[in-house]
């Protein structure tokens, strides 16, 4: 009987929804990558006949030398009820209609196996990373399906990997996805700061760092964000507060708890939590203390930001956390902020509270998400972080250090990484920030399970739009896993992948220069390239890096 099961690896850009047709889809031969750099692709998987019923892979074996290096996951689709904001959005989108789109990442079934459905396109997701284990030179790569025996070969697809003999360098650019302590608890039903709680808090940061991110947010007092006025999210704060006698006493030993986790896994910097309310800075964070021996709340909402109880709390909170971490040798390592989001507006109210303890700011990092330049230009913030389609008149004004962020509002033009978009338009950040010489880039939802203004506790599985309070991966970047793990996303690993794309351009530029880097990059290109203007699709990045690669393994 003739075989009609077919299989063909290609790109990770590739977004491959269940009914499209197999023969559309590039067939790739051969990727490039260095020693130490983590790049994934595709194994398409297609059965042509309806009559067979659904075909069971009992078995997937990988015929390499870099066999120990080769992960193999499931690529599952799901359900987006809204790929887009209502009436947003561009022509770059697979689609805007809901429906079903490739993102979750998970283990293969029992171990090894996979199932097909007939007439269906599935894909299987093959991670590649040598950690620096395996000298440079071209590996074939054969990945073989079999039967439900576990005898019959149904299908094998083979491809070249290239290991350049080179590491890529460290990178000082920094990336932060906003780490949610209590969404972990919350989700997971245990007490905050429980030793369970400890283990999967860690068990997240594990994931976070494996995707590139390398600054954590530290929940010195609950982050005031994403809460409506006169809302909470659940206590999580690492830092303790006694009142005693109308005296200020805090301990640390949390926080200390906290910091050697991120130190265990490298994690270049600290990203202290907001002492004031997001949008604004009107307001205290939630702060709760021991009070003459009972616990009770002494800062929230009813809070006036500027007022001289907070501001006393802050000036005796402030010397005493710096004192610490001075002992601790980390101080140079954490940043801070005020409030997300200002606009101008709330010009008076973040000045006033910015006020009363900028003195004792001076010399550690502040940074704050700020699209207005107006706002900017009255020397509020320091460190700006411009959302990415307000970012030119930070670049034509030679604001240095710059950031960037995105989130749902940033549908139009400019990338992101919407589970409805293609990957392409995720994966071309990387490019950009090294064009416009990006530090730092930040985003607010790494593990945010709960719905707008953080009124109740979601199942990401069930809905991935927080309630229909964002497009399809804003919130979050992993799913949580019943064992107090995360899985991983596509549009996760792709911006990992983008990181590298960074950090391989740096080192062609150490070998030549950023002139030379920006010809490769423009080649082809009659236009400036910008956050609104770069091409579309995965043959530009995809030749990039090759062509990149190729330029440096002539210098090595």
């Amino acid at each position: 009987m003739r075989e009609t099961l077919k299989s063909k690896f290609i790109s990770a850009l590739e977004k491959c929804r269940e009914k499209e047709d197999f023969n559309s889809k590039a067939e790739i031969k051969k990727l490039s990558l260095f020693k130490n750099e983590h790049q994934s692709v595709q194994l398409l998987i297609f059965e042509q006949d309806g009559s067979i019923g659904t075909r069971i892979i009992s078995k997937i074996e990988v015929e390499s030398e870099l066999k120990e290096c080769v992960n193999i996951r499931n690529v599952e689709q799901v359900y987006v009820a809204m790929p887009v904001a209502n009436g947003c959005g561009d022509d770059d989108y697979i689609s805007k209609e809901p429906g079903a789109f490739p993102d979750l990442l998970t283990p293969l079934r029992y171990g090894n196996s996979a199932i097909i459905p007939p007439k269906r396109l599935i894909c299987l997701w093959i991670d590649i990373k040598p950690d620096g284990k395996y000298n440079g030179g071209e590996y074939p790569l054969t990945v073989k399906l079999y039967s439900e025996s576990g005898d019959e070969l149904y299908t094998e697809s083979t491809m070249e990997i290239e290991i350049i003999d080179a590491l890529l360098p460290e990178t000082d650019r920094l990336y932060t996805q906003w780490f949610y302590v209590d969404c972990l608890a919350d989700y997971y039903n245990v007490p905050i700061w429980s030793e369970r709680h400890w283990e999967i808090i860690e068990n997240y940061v594990t994931a976070a760092v494996a995707g590139g991110i390398n600054m954590i947010l530290t929940p010195v007092f609950t982050v005031p964000l994403d809460t409506k006025v006169g809302g909470e999210r659940p206590t999580a704060q690492l830092v303790d507060v006694k009142l005693q006698n109308g005296e200020y006493a805090f301990g640390f030993s949390r926080l200390d708890r906290y910091i050697d986790m991120l130190l265990r896994h490298n994690v270049k910097k600290i990203e202290m939590s907001h002492l004031f309310t997001q949008w604004g800075a009107a307001h205290a964070p939630k702060i709760v203390a021991t009070v003459d021996g009972k616990e009770k709340k002494i800062f929230g909402w009813e809070t006036n930001s500027s007022g001289e109880e907070y501001i006393k709390f802050l000036r005796e909170f402030l010397p005493a956390l710096f004192s610490y971490l001075d002992k601790k040798g980390v101080k140079d390592m954490c940043v801070f902020h005020i409030s997300d989001e200002p606009h101008i507006s709330h010009l008076e109210t973040y000045m006033k509270a910015k006020a009363g303890i900028e003195d004792l700011l001076r010399g550690v990092t502040v940074i704050d998400a700020l699209s207005d330049y107006d706002f900017y230009k009255t020397g509020a913030v320091a460190t700006p972080v411009p959302a990415c389609d307000f970012i030119e008149p930070f670049v034509k004004n030679g604001v240095k250090p710059l950031w960037t962020y995105y989130c749902c509002v940033q549908t139009k033009e400019v990338p992101n990484r919407f589970v409805a978009m293609p990957s392409a338009r995720n994966r071309i950040s990387g490019v950009l920030e090294y064009i416009y010489d990006i530090k730092g880039f930040l985003h607010w939802g790494f593990n945010f399970y709960y719905n707008r203004f953080s009124d109740a506790l979601l199942n990401p599985y069930a809905d991935c739009c927080g309630d229909y309070f964002v497009p399809a991966g804003d919130a979050f970047s992993v799913y949580p896993k019943a064992d107090g793990t995360a899985l991983d996303t596509i549009h996760f690993l792709v911006f990992k992948h983008s990181r590298e794309d960074i950090r391989a351009m740096e080192l062609l530029e150490s070998l030549t220069s950023k002139k030379h880097v920006m010809s490769l990059v423009n080649e082809g290109i009659d236009y400036e390239m910008s956050f609104k203007k770069y091409p579309k699709g995965e043959d530009y990045i995809l030749t990039l890096r090759e062509k990149i690669n190729a330029e440096i393994k002539k210098r090595i």
